[in-house]
């Protein structure tokens, strides 16, 4: 490192180090080579070159899912823009991403010329201007004077909101020494933010007040609770209380499922057998965390009434039709309640009482073409706490979410967002994050079209994920929402591409399969002889065989889509 000390592009690398970055990934471009450079150079920082920017930012997204935090470098304004689409998703899913964009040169700014990678114009705010939107802070880094500060500000600030920031550093000031980057750069410190007590005493007042009276009440968990750091503090209010927990479908992953109170998913039509019947007959149901989008709500279809509800926002809390109270953290918030709350099991004695196991899917017939509820009967049997499921949007949306995690075991998918193709990046970039959990993948055919070059990236950085490549011949999801000759693709020889990818470089194994039979010797071979390699398994599956949970969301999900306008 001595080279770049106290250089702004030493600076940055260990900032990165420092609030656990140890892994970037990064499409190279002229204007950001030096910056490059000076990050290779630090010695617990790997750069990960991707085929792509839009892989580079999912990958991003993915190791934010594991780490609490990612990065990508990319150039300016082409590789920018192709990167935008990964930082708006991380955006949706409040994950602090750092963008770092290499900029010009900082003598251009403010003349008349005009650069390549832009539009044609002497104006280079275009990339600027597309990245406000979908950032919580940017600077852009063009003077020594104020880089330190610029640089700091934006990182902490991406730290504190959980959510993208756009740092755009001009490429001939990576390797220029300046005294502001001479010492080793003090620690963040985030100062912890606490709920103003007279609001939470009131909220956990009223709040206790509404549940302690109610007789069935039962609670469920959103995806928020990530991003406000109170996974633990719900868990010690699920425990006080006695309530059944459910989780929203985003949440899946974020609550222990080996809980004793633990039913399953609440998505309304589409919920977990027993769990929509037991939530929307309660008295009272408290939401923590939820995002009520189009398709949470199954179409705006959920039977839920404000007048049983309180929900839990990371910094308010809403009870029914009364008081909503802000500056309430929900940490804060779940822990105070769970110390007011009246133990009441009523509801999860009555969902005891009704439940009936699910069945068991019919076993194949020898040399029968293989169904999906079979493959995902046989993934469920893959799990434990050492591995992570990453689903794909699509019918992988719902065959995962019925799967019952084990304790440890990772999940993730993107449901606020639904970008087809993010899991192949974000693939990439959780397992990087994790190298003790196998993770995997479940992607359908015409999701991996978008982004199937970074298996390249896989296999080139030594990753041993599962890859289940769902082969039906089409947009499945699309389908079941509105048909027409748009959604059928084009058939690849999947595991051939494969192969071309690998080339004889590095460990991968592929495998297509038709029968049961030939998808549990392949996934004996994936588990014992290739459990070192990347194995991509193409399952082929009729292209009607989708899960009944996709078939009635996706007949509600068109029904809210086609509504007339409203009467002028």
């Amino acid at each position: 490192m001595a080279s770049s000390c106290g250089t702004l592009g030493g600076h940055l690398a260990r900032r990165l180090v420092q609030i656990g970055v140890h892994d970037v990934f990064s499409v190279p471009g002229d204007f950001n080579l030096t910056l490059l450079d000076h990050l290779i150079a630090e010695p617990n920082l790997n750069l990960v070159g991707c085929c792509n920017e839009l892989n580079a930012g999912y990958a991003a997204d993915g190791y934010a899912r594991a780490k609490g935090v990612g990065a990508c470098v990319v150039t300016f304004t082409v590789g920018g823009l192709s990167v935008l689409n990964a930082i708006a998703g991380a955006y949706s899913e409040s994950l602090p991403v750092i963008c770092i964009v290499g900029g010009p040169n900082s003598n251009d700014y403010g003349t008349n010329r005009i650069l390549h990678h832009t539009i044609g114009l002497p104006d280079f705010t275009q990339e600027l201007q597309c990245f406000r939107t979908v950032t919580c802070a940017q600077a852009v880094v063009n003077n020594l004077e104020d880089a330190h500060e610029q640089i700091d500000s934006a990182i902490s600030t991406a730290l504190k909101e959980s959510k993208p920031v756009y740092i755009s550093i001009s490429c001939n000031l990576p390797g220029i020494p300046h005294p502001t980057f001479d010492r080793e750069p003090v620690p963040y410190f985030l100062a912890p933010i606490s709920s103003n007590p007279l609001g939470l005493e009131a909220a956990v007042e009223e709040a206790a007040k509404f549940l302690n009276k109610s007789v069935k009440p039962v609670i469920v968990a959103g995806c928020k609770l990530r991003v406000a750091k109170a996974q633990k503090s719900f868990m010690e209010f699920a425990n006080a209380s006695g309530y059944p927990i459910a989780i929203m479908p985003s949440a899946k992953g974020l609550v222990p499922e080996c809980h004793p109170n633990f039913i399953g998913t609440y998505w309304g039509a589409i919920s977990t057998n027993f769990v929509g019947e037991i939530v929307e007959s309660a008295d009272a149901y408290i939401f923590v965390g939820p995002i009520f989008n189009d398709y949470s709500s199954v179409g705006y279809s959920l039977l839920i009434k404000k007048e049983k509800l309180i929900t839990v926002q990371p910094n308010r809390v809403t009870i029914s039709h009364g008081p909503s109270l802000g500056w309430v953290f929900m940490a804060d918030f779940l822990s105070a309640l769970a110390k007011k709350i009246k133990k009441n099991s009523t509801a999860l004695e009555n969902y005891q009482r009704i439940f009936v196991p699910s069945g068991v899917p019919l076993k194949n017939q020898k040399d029968e073409p293989l169904r999906v509820n079979i493959l995902f009967k046989h993934i469920q049997e893959m799990l434990s706490g050492e591995t992570a499921v990453i689903a794909e949007t699509g019918d992988s949306w719902f065959n995962c979410q019925k799967l019952r995690l084990p304790e440890n075991c990772g999940y993730e998918f993107q449901m606020q967002y639904g970008s087809i193709g993010w899991s192949v990046g974000a693939t990439l970039g959780y397992a990087q994050a994790s190298p003790d959990k196998r993770v995997i993948a479940c992607i359908g055919d015409g999701s991996f079209q978008v982004t199937a070059q970074d298996i390249s990236t896989m296999i080139r950085c030594g990753q041993n994920t599962i890859i289940f490549l769902i082969n039906n011949g089409g947009y499945t999801i699309e389908v079941e929402i509105h048909d027409g000759p748009y959604n059928v693709i084009k058939n690849w020889d999947y595991t051939g591409l494969v192969n071309a990818i690998h080339n004889g470089e590095g460990k991968c194994w592929t495998c297509k399969v038709r029968t049961e039979e030939e998808l549990l010797a392949a996934i004996e071979t994936a588990t014992g002889a290739q459990k070192d390699s990347l194995c991509f398994i193409e399952v082929f599956v009729h292209k009607d065989d989708t899960s009944k949970e996709l078939l009635e969301w996706g007949s509600r999900v068109s029904d809210a889509n086609s509504r007339p306008p409203n009467p002028q």
